[in-house]
């Protein structure tokens, strides 16, 4: 705060640390860390200075490295400095010597010594010497910190998937192909099974239902008996990977209510055409009764009338046939709520529900109207059957918000809204979703299975620009780099056109909203095309090895196409170019022009027009004369906008005398013999004869003007015509920079339209089988020359039924190259069905990310399905550029937690390989900013930016203020900071910036001749690199796009190739920095931590502590003892399998280079295989395996080798003996007897089961723990080794099991039976 603002008493002032800074700041009391609001530098107020009784339970200690003032326990001795994130530790006698010299400076001062005060320990110490000798490198174990991050971290990650077979039930065969769970579900039971199924005798027989969904639909039944505490009917979700068979289970479900008496169902799913799945899923286990009714072929009116006749039976209808209605207002939901009736027990089937998301939107956004109805119709149907189905049902919590039936929040619950549940979710961060999922399967609301993906191989290929695209003579890369030059140009132009824009101002934000979004959709396009080439050798690769090959992708283009065809007719010289295209309506369509002036004819009439309203005149076609009629000589012609009461107002003006009688304005006589006329203009009357000079031909018809009017009106006239053609110059010329700009981007190299472009390299429309949602397509002509567009659809085949007859094209073989789009990404199975003909395996090469992990695995899951007779291969193309991560990181972070929710487990979604990407998080966010203010230097950065080796960190973040600026990133910047020689050089820049006085300042290369420059003199001192800049002057980042990661991405695609990959790269340099130092402090959400160790057993019975009063499922608590070591025999062991013949490898025993308390620590370092960084797995005699691997250069810094096996064994030996019993800090450890770092035996305690009910309670407790590590909770999981009994569930410390279960006493209940479960279960007769 600045010196003289009121800041209250006790404020005291400080002089600005910051070199060259050295204003005076006055701080409030109780503010221990400010920042200077002119240099920006984060300051620590002197420990001379801090404020007596800041906090009376803690030590305020100042940091060794940045001199920030902490508030640290006293029996804390090892933490993390919050401000810079080096380790610290605290020794006694220096903190003694510390305490004793501040309490002689108060002592001299007169102060109170307060908290620090303390027996003097010898002489005063100076308080800078005392802080200064505060090392850390000094006191720090840095052996056991180590240890403490890998124990936080967890083990090696074990197996995702397990093996799944119903561990309650043994009816059914088994299921055809290998199913699996995720190893945290798989740790969980479901309720004991008591419903009866009426269809298993039946099944049985028939062996059309698998064993998998038998129990799906036993569980689901038994779950609708109950009902919640606001009276609804409780549902179930079935949230089975793609290709398990939900269909299948659905129409079990529908034959086993129909056998229950309960005749209507209603099926909702996302197309209609699923129609004939659901008809053929029900014939299939014998259900051939039951008739299916499209509603969309159904009228409007009452559906169980004479004329339609609907009165039972499965009625199917689309999400969108459900917030449909007629034109006289008739809605298909209150016509589905007439047929049920107000009594309704059927069957309500959401089959894909994820239509239903964003019922809750993100803030600022709307609810859709799906899901507002699905919620609807599940409110006024209350007493329904309801089941959710879908594999991506909940892709992220928020899009929950329609499963209401589920019980989790509401009335009876802990969330007495979803809005809670959601915020409490988002709080607790990924773990939290796992145990939803695993609560959800222990209540018996939730099963979740998915096909086995041992067989299947998914890869992640990073694909280069490559220079020989089909159709394009440029290198890819010379093309891309002439493209971000274009864009910038473009933003030039179209702000000198909003300049030049005066009468007329268009709505500038509209238009940058709209550049700014088809720059993306531009590039994005620009990155897929680049992937063709790769896509085309990859299928032809699989072809030649007798596969068929998928290809995923998005968007096709369509829009583009249509408009093409539209403006040059539908024969084509090559196929249509979507970027091109893009720009041309971009720029047609938004490009800023004056208003459309008139053309000079009518002018005259207009002026004429004009004038006469400002001088209101009667019409004298029958001028009367001393009362007898009389004849005009000159008809005037009368306004029709004339007011008639300004015209009696004119003629009282005019005349003093009758109304009736005219008089001529020169004799002023009535001569009946003259024929009068009256000026058009002036309203003035006069004889023919009087007038000067005399008129010799009455005008009839025209317009007539006096003299002194013709001279005016001549003088309008002509000031007018000017103005116009003025006006006109400027539209023309503004129509003639359009026109020029739009011919420039007709001869830019840009690539065709990728779908295109890949059918026609396969083999055209013959060879390859479309399944998209477009209705034409352009194909090659017969004579080779040019392409045409025709429809995708013959007459053999209507537009409804294309993609199913491509789909039999591909099954059957006749096509072996298939391309899907959204619109076949459900319901759609092109897997190696065994009763297909078509049993290659398939190559699915997915061009184009989706938006969303909901389409990704629909997408993944066309191909992997049930009954194939070989699993996929999968290949996910990226470019390597690195603004491209933007579409990676998207799908990254739903495919995250869509696996935590789902599936139980955040790695379950689809492969780990992609997390790597998942830059839009907090952590992404906090990254984004910290790049920002390094770049505006406004901030030292964590880590140093990558810089050539010519340049300097100036140099780049130079560079970096001008690539932001062209992206709009940086706002009101001003050139004399942006301008060195070297500047003109750096990718052909067009930089555009704004002064205060919003004048434009263009600076760039001459690429094209099209777009003018204003005119920009620069002085030299504008080119001095050494000119010191204003953190103004260098422009500022609004607050939106400080953390906006998902923008930086987007805008940076727009940027060239080689300093696009460079600013990405400080971007994830950062971003690792943030997460590295997470894991230090123990605050990043790893989600479920593996407990890995050599020996893993219960010490005694599991504990109930908490009973569900609905299901019956217990919360327990697990006491294990948990035996972490790793022997020397072990050791040498795994190092004789990794030797190599020549024995040069740093493979080896080492053991730290510092000694602690007299001893030091040893490990086993061998070399990753494949690596080629020379990274290192470690063994350590404590804790086995860690988690993270360690560089040949960090292994060197502080370990060295041991020069002799007896040596390494003794010190092994040593270490695994002394672990047994105590922790890495010796017998003197601070913290005590609880401390467990590095040690090697030790009581682990697992609150397993349900976890979501007492989740509140334990996060209270653990909240008040001293150590950092134990107040987050940790989602673990572990497999004890004598019965290998899988355990997951909340790490409780052990100082804090008993205040845990003190906490939960209150909710503890007697352990429920399988009697008393079905006594709850059945209702009373």
């Amino acid at each position: 705060m600045a010196q003289g603002e009121d800041i209250g008493a006790g404020a005291c002032q400080v002089q600005c640390a910051g070199p060259g800074c050295r204003c005076i700041l006055s701080v409030p009391r109780g503010v221990l860390n400010f920042q200077c609001p002119q240099c920006k530098l984060p300051q620590a107020l002197p420990p001379l200075l801090h404020p007596r009784g800041v906090d009376s339970s803690k030590l305020q200690l100042p940091c060794a490295n940045c001199r920030c003032i902490l508030n640290v326990p006293p029996s804390l001795r090892r933490f993390v400095c919050p401000q810079c994130r080096v380790e610290l530790a605290v020794d006694p006698l220096k903190l003694a010597a510390y305490r004793s010299s501040l309490a002689h400076l108060n002592l001299l001062s007169g102060q109170t010594p307060g908290l620090l005060e303390g027996p003097a320990v010898g002489d005063a110490l100076d308080p800078a010497s005392a802080w200064g000798r505060l090392h850390v490198k000094e006191e720090v174990n840095e052996v056991a910190l180590e240890v403490e991050q890998e124990e936080d971290e967890g083990g090696t990650a074990g197996e995702t998937f397990t093996d799944y077979r119903p561990s309650k039930l043994s009816i059914g065969p088994l299921h055809p192909d290998p199913i699996v769970e995720t190893s945290s579900l798989s740790a969980v039971q479901p309720p004991e099974p008591i419903y009866e199924l009426k269809i298993a005798p039946e099944i049985d027989q028939s062996g059309t239902l698998s064993c998998l969904q038998l129990e799906t639909i036993v569980y689901a039944s038994q779950r609708h008996m109950y009902h919640l505490a606001d009276s609804s009917r409780a549902g179930f979700f079935i949230g089975d990977g793609a290709g398990v068979g939900k269909g299948r289970t659905i129409a079990g479900l529908v034959w086993e209510n129909w056998q229950q008496g309960r005749r209507k169902a209603l099926w909702l799913s996302v197309g209609s055409d699923l129609k004939f799945d659901a008809r053929r899923d029900l014939d299939d286990i014998g259900a051939t009764c039951v008739e299916v009714h499209a509603l969309n072929k159904l009228p409007y009116g009452k559906l169980d009338s004479k004329q339609v006749g609907v009165r039972e039976g499965v009625l199917f209808l689309t999400y969108s046939s459900l917030i449909a209605s007629s034109e006289k207002g008739k809605s298909r939901l209150q016509q589905l709520v007439t047929w049920c009736g107000s009594n309704f027990e059927g069957l309500l089937v959401f089959d894909e529900c994820h239509k239903a998301k964003n019922l809750i939107p993100e803030a600022g956004g709307q609810a859709t109207r799906t899901g507002e109805a699905v919620l609807e119709l599940q409110t006024r149907l209350a007493d329904a059957r309801v089941v959710y189905c879908s594999a991506t049902g909940a892709s992220e919590p928020r899009n929950m918000g329609y499963m209401a039936r589920l019980g989790l929040w509401g009335p009876g619950t802990d969330f007495p809204h979803f809005q809670a549940f959601l915020v409490a979710l988002e709080k607790r961060g990924v773990g939290a979703l796992e145990l939803v999922a695993m609560d959800m399967k222990a209540r018996g609301m939730y099963l979740c299975r998915t096909l086995s993906f041992k067989s299947a191989e998914f890869a992640i290929d990073e694909v280069p620009l490559e220079p020989n695209m089909k159709s394009i003579p440029l290198c890819l890369k010379k093309m891309y780099f002439t493209a971000t030059q274009f864009w910038n140009e473009l933003r030039t132009e179209l702000m000198v056109a909003l300049e030049a824009v005066q009468d007329r101002r268009p709505n500038q934000t509209q238009l940058w909203r709209l550049y700014w979004a088809n720059h993306q959709r531009f590039f994005r396009h620009i990155c897929m095309s680049a992937k063709v080439p790769a896509a085309v050798r990859l299928a032809k690769q699989a072809l030649s090895e007798s596969k068929c090959v998928v290809i995923g992708l998005q968007s096709t283009g369509e829009a583009r196409t249509e408009e093409a065809v539209n403006r040059y007719g539908v024969e084509l010289d090559d196929f249509v170019s979507g970027p091109r295209e893009l720009l041309l309506k971009l720029v047609e369509d938004h490009y800023p022009l004056p208003t459309e002036p008139k053309t000079l004819q009518g002018i005259d009439d207009e002026i004429v027009k004009g004038e006469s309203r400002k001088r209101p005149f009667s019409s004298v076609s029958n001028v009367p004369g001393r009362g007898r009629p009389r004849k005009a000589a000159a008809p005037v012609e009368s306004d029709e906008d004339g007011d008639q009461d300004d015209e009696t107002e004119s003629d009282q003006e005019s005349t003093e005398v009758d109304d009736d009688v005219k008089f001529c304005s020169v004799c002023s006589n009535e001569d009946a013999t003259q024929p009068l006329v009256e000026c058009s203009l002036c309203l003035r009357v006069a004889h023919t004869g009087c007038h000067a000079p005399p008129i010799t031909e009455v005008p009839l018809s025209k317009r007539w003007y006096c003299l002194d009017c013709s001279k005016e009106l001549s003088e309008i006239q002509q000031e007018r015509r000017l103005f116009i053609a003025e006006q006109f110059q400027r539209y023309e010329a503004a129509k003639e920079r359009r026109a020029k700009v739009m011919e420039v981007i007709r001869t830019l190299d840009l690539p065709n339209n990728p779908l295109d472009d890949i059918i026609d390299q396969l083999g055209g429309p013959d060879c390859v089988a479309e399944m998209t949602g477009r209705r034409g397509m352009l194909v090659r002509a017969a004579n080779g020359k040019g392409v045409i567009y025709q429809a995708r659809n013959t007459k053999d085949v209507t537009m409804e039924m294309i993609n199913m007859h491509e789909k039999q094209q591909f099954m059957d073989g006749k096509k072996l190259v298939a391309v899907i789009s959204e619109a076949a990404s459900a319901g759609v199975s092109l897997q190696a069905d065994r009763r297909a003909l078509n049993q290659k395996r398939r190559v699915h090469i997915t061009l184009e990310l989706p938006w969303s992990a909901d389409r990704a695995i629909q997408q993944f899951g066309r191909t992997h399905r049930s009954n194939q007779a070989s699993a996929p291969q999968y290949r996910l193309l990226i470019t390597n550029l690195g603004g491209e991560r933007r579409f990676a990181s998207i799908v990254a972070k739903r495919l995250e937690t869509l696996g935590a929710l789902t599936q139980g487990d955040r790695r379950a979604g689809a492969g780990q390989s992609l997390s790597a990407y998942n830059y839009d998080s907090g952590y992404g966010k906090k990254a984004l900013a910290t790049v920002y203010k390094s770049v505006l230097e406004q901030i030292e950065p964590p880590v140093p930016p990558p810089v050539k080796n010519d340049e300097t960190d100036k140099d780049f973040y130079l560079f970096a203020r001008a690539a932001l600026l062209c992206v709009g990133i940086i706002r009101d910047a001003q050139g004399e900071n942006l301008l060195t020689p070297s500047m003109f050089s750096f990718a052909g820049l067009c930089v555009i910036l704004i002064t205060s006085k919003s004048v434009l300042l263009l600076i760039r290369r001459d690429i094209s001749a099209v777009l003018t420059v204003l005119p920009f003199e620069l002085t030299a001192s504008q080119f001095n690199p050494g000119t010191k800049a204003s953190s103004k002057s260098m422009g500022r980042i609004s607050e939106a796009d400080l953390h906006d990661v998902g923008r930086f991405l987007n805008r940076v695609l727009g940027l060239e190739p080689e300093f696009q990959n460079r600013l990405f790269e400080f971007f994830v340099s950062v971003f690792d920095d943030l997460i590295q130092g997470a894991r230090k402090e123990g605050q990043f959400d790893s989600g479920i931590v593996d407990i890995r160790a050599s020996s893993i057993e219960l010490q005694e019975e599991p504990k109930p502590v908490h009973k569900d009063p609905m299901s019956g499922a217990l919360t327990t608590l697990f006491i294990l003892k948990v035996d972490k070591g790793f022997t020397f025999e072990e050791a040498s062991q795994l190092l004789d399998q990794s030797s190599r013949e020549d024995d040069m490898s740093d493979n080896g025993f080492y053991q730290s280079k510092r000694e602690w308390q007299g001893r030091t620590h040893c490990l086993l370092a061998v070399e990753k295989s494949g690596s080629v960084s020379h990274s290192f797995r470690i063994f350590r005699p404590a804790s086995g395996e860690a988690a993270r691997e360690m560089s040949l250069a960090e292994l060197r810094t502080k370990y060295s080798k041991f020069p002799s096996l007896a040596q390494a064994k003794e010190g092994w030996l040593k270490d695994y003996t002394l672990s047994a019993d105590q922790c890495m800090h010796g017998p003197k450890c601070k913290v005590g007897s609880i401390c467990t770092v590095g040690r090697r035996i030790q009581q682990m305690n697992i609150l397993g089961g349900l976890i979501l009910p007492v989740w509140g309670a334990v996060e209270k407790v653990l909240s008040k723990q001293v150590r950092t590590s134990h107040r987050k909770l940790r989602v673990v999981r572990l497999e004890t080794t004598n019965d290998s009994k899988r355990i997951v569930g909340l790490h409780i410390p052990n100082p804090a099991v008993s205040t845990v279960l003190s906490g939960l006493n209150g909710t503890h209940n007697k352990p429920a039976t399988p009697e008393t479960l079905a006594l709850e279960y059945h209702p009373p007769s």
